[in-house]
């Protein structure tokens, strides 16, 4: 956690609230996120510049537990499940409307982040739909949005940059 900077904040959450949301998804968040999450709810960060595939990205703001809030994490996971891969866990927003990701998939105990990107992406019910693809088909072609970025939430802290 070098040189990141939180503000803005959210009322702090507990650790069983972030668990209880990690269980309504379906997966067990990663214990440097939940210590985040619990004392910086949906903050802004800086520096907030990281790299995906060499071009710049900007970290906009970490998803919130509070449900009142439209950027409620388990509310923005369902907005976008359609179009999301399989074990793919939004926790944060670039300031275009791409999303910051845990991806599960192969990581079960330990996610990697990822960086999704709504360009392009389709719903994988339209995809089987329209162009005939089958489940796996679709789940493939939704993947084609992941990008890698780090292979734990503290490396990707640690990847922020002016």
């Amino acid at each position: 956690m070098s040189n990141v900077k939180w503000r803005s904040w959210d009322e702090p959450v507990t650790k069983k609230e972030v668990e209880n949301v990690g269980e309504t998804l379906g997966v067990k968040f990663p214990l440097d996120y939940i210590e985040v999450a619990m004392n910086f709810n949906g903050a802004h960060v800086s520096p907030e510049i990281f790299q995906v595939e060499g071009k710049e990205k900007v970290f906009g703001t970490l998803l919130t537990y509070d449900s009142e809030d439209d950027e409620h994490i388990v509310e923005v996971f369902n907005d976008y499940k359609d179009t999301l891969p399989e074990k793919i866990i939004p926790f944060a927003f670039d300031p275009a409307g791409n999303l910051i990701c845990f991806d599960y998939k192969n990581h079960e105990d330990n996610p990697i982040v990822v960086f999704w990107e709504h360009e392009n992406a389709a719903e994988k019910e339209m995809l089987m739909e329209e162009e005939g693809l089958t489940e796996e088909q679709a789940e493939e072609r939704a993947r084609e949005n992941v990008f890698y970025v780090a292979a734990t939430f503290t490396e990707f802290l640690d990847k922020l940059h002016d």
